[in-house]
């Protein structure tokens, strides 16, 4: 939400137009050329879009508006962004551009973002006729820092886990022929053993009992499973 800041005759800067321009081409990297060119109600849009990225339907502002139902639009577009966000001010068309709502802006931005300078819009763009030519600034704008660092960090956590799932890739497959690789001997000892299961040997009978004991949930692969996976460690090799 916003932070309401009410502006008064102790408040509000007395800045002159040529002052007024250049605190808006400097934060919204535009070139205004005259300061008439916020009666269009964009650059207010832009502000409140840079004050709470979002909150402004930027694709509904028209940024070469040159009628006064265009302005009309805009404005409203603008109020509806105020009311999104609690601003406690209702906007209409300025007849004059340095007037209480240029200045609530400013103490606005002021109050809620001192530390930024990177604005959201483009920066030195060629004017026609009393507008500049702007390019909506949903389209070009930059990314608060903060987001940008978020998305770094996104990135690392996923480089991070991606590395973690290739390490328990390679540690499943060596525990596998590892599994592999002792299991075929207890079957030659088992095929030995068979061999032998008529002479009645305790030894026989205890090495056989040992090798078919089993545990609840246990099921020992088939043989085609055994090499299907010996087969392919050799071609591995």
């Amino acid at each position: 939400m916003a932070v309401n800041v009410y502006s008064t005759s102790v408040t509000s800067e007395n800045l002159s137009r040529h002052d007024m321009l250049a605190w808006v081409n400097d934060s919204l990297h535009l070139n205004y050329t005259k300061i008439e060119q916020l009666c269009s109600g964009a650059a207010y849009c832009q502000f409140m879009d840079m004050l709470f990225p979002g909150c402004v339907h930027l694709r509904k502002v028209k940024f070469q508006a040159k009628l006064e139902h265009e302005y009309i639009h805009n404005f409203k577009v603008l109020q509806a962004a105020f009311k999104k966000m609690g601003v406690d001010k209702d906007v209409a068309p300025p007849p004059n551009p340095g007037d209480q709502i240029f200045n609530k802006s400013k103490k606005l931005i002021g109050t809620a973002v001192p530390q930024r300078t990177s604005p959201t819009g483009p920066k030195n763009m060629q004017t026609s006729g009393r507008l500049s030519n702007v390019a909506p600034p949903c389209i070009l704008r930059k990314n608060p820092p903060s987001a940008r660092n978020g998305g770094h960090e996104t990135d690392a956590q996923i480089l991070e886990l991606n590395q973690q799932l290739v390490d328990l890739k390679l540690t499943v497959d060596g525990l596998e022929k590892e599994r592999d690789f002792y299991f075929s001997k207890l079957r030659d000892i088992e095929l030995i053993c068979q061999e032998h299961e008529s002479e009645n040997s305790p030894v026989i009978s205890g090495i056989i009992g040992i090798l078919y004991a089993t545990e609840e949930g246990f099921a020992p692969p088939e043989d085609d499973e055994i090499e299907e996976h010996q087969q392919e460690d050799q071609d591995e090799y």
